[in-house]
């Protein structure tokens, strides 16, 4: 069993006499950086000024430094920049200024399993990484209650590690839900699995397989986007609000019968083993050194395929079913564009 903390088990006082460097105001960064003032914490935003992102965090009233200048200034140094821009930025901005006794953070263990960040033997290395977007992470901690977050110790120099990372959560308002033990380890290939090979990954070639057999058969391209991924929502908040056996309860009896009974024909053996591969690929730390070779060759391969799937035809279907579609936000019905991240 997973060991769980919560916020009994938080000691607030040990950074509300430290400064909170955050570097990035993405999904997470202006998250984490509002729930950590809110919660009284001293909290500056590290990040190139010229950036829009800069703009935005000194409208939320945070004063903006450059990276070097906000590492030199801060105790605590949490990194909510994208995993294949945060070793350089490491390298340039925070190394120079990371002395003995600060504490280095993240909320992915990306950069740290995979070497990409070396840090030095005398600060710690921790981890708290909250398990829902950074919009979720300050609408509850708003609303008075707070997601579920991961805790981990890379390095502990100090001998307080695990507090000061315990008292950061907290003030991002995790420890009203609860913080769970792991690892560095155990986080990044985990989540990198569950991203490749369910989430992101799996999901998106299940519901294009599907839609592309129906459209093949025959069937009504906006037939086929209704059934392979318009209902997703659907059978995903089912299972998200009571697991498997909500879902299962909720659909028809004739929906269960197929799922028992077809599922695995769909998704059985073959598919473990090429999970397997995915993971293997993950652990030996081969997609790591991929991506960061992608990453510094220019994303040539990454935005062509990015490209490509802009124009897959249940894009051009859904982006035409959801203009008849009033309650989604009109931000959402055409093909959303990426998100800033930092």
């Amino acid at each position: 069993m997973a060991t769980i903390f919560y916020a009994h088990d938080a000691n607030p006082d040990a950074l509300k006499r430290k400064t909170i460097a955050v570097f990035g105001y993405g999904s997470q960064g202006h998250a984490q950086a509002l729930n950590l003032r809110e919660s009284g914490y001293s909290v500056i935003i590290g990040l190139d000024p010229e950036r829009g992102t800069a703009q935005r965090a000194r409208e939320d009233g945070f004063e903006v430094l450059a990276p070097a200048e906000a590492a030199k200034r801060a105790d605590y140094l949490q990194i909510l920049t994208p995993d294949e821009t945060q070793g350089e930025l490491y390298t340039e901005s925070i190394l120079p200024n990371l002395t003995k006794g600060k504490v280095l953070g993240f909320s992915h263990g990306f950069s740290i399993h995979f070497k990409t960040i070396v840090a030095p033997a005398d600060v710690d290395v921790v981890m708290i990484a909250p398990k829902s977007p950074g919009h979720l992470v300050r609408r509850q901690y708003t609303e008075g209650r707070g997601v579920p977050a991961l805790i981990a110790i890379h390095q502990d120099a100090s001998g307080q590690a695990h507090e000061l990372a315990l008292a950061y959560a907290d003030g991002i308002g995790s420890t009203r839900a609860g913080v769970l033990q792991t690892t560095f380890k155990e986080e990044t290939e985990s989540d990198l699995f569950g991203e490749q090979a369910v989430l992101c990954g799996g999901l998106t070639s299940l519901i294009k397989k599907g839609f592309e057999t129906l459209v093949e058969a025959g069937y009504q391209p906006e037939i086929a986007y209704f059934e392979c991924l318009h209902e997703v929502k659907l059978i995903v908040d089912l299972i998200y609000e009571g697991g498997l056996a909500r879902m299962r309860y909720s659909v028809s009896n004739t929906a269960e019968y197929g799922d028992l009974t077809r599922g695995e024909v769909v998704v059985g053996d073959a598919t473990r083993q090429a999970m397997k591969k995915v993971l293997t690929q993950i652990q030996e730390g081969e997609f790591a050194r991929e991506w960061i070779a992608e990453h510094r060759s220019g994303n040539k391969n990454f935005n062509a395929l990015r490209e490509a799937e802009k124009t897959h035809q249940i894009e051009e279907v859904g982006a035409k079913l959801r203009s008849m579609m009033d309650w989604l936000p009109d931000a959402t019905k055409s093909t959303a564009k990426k998100a800033v991240k930092a």
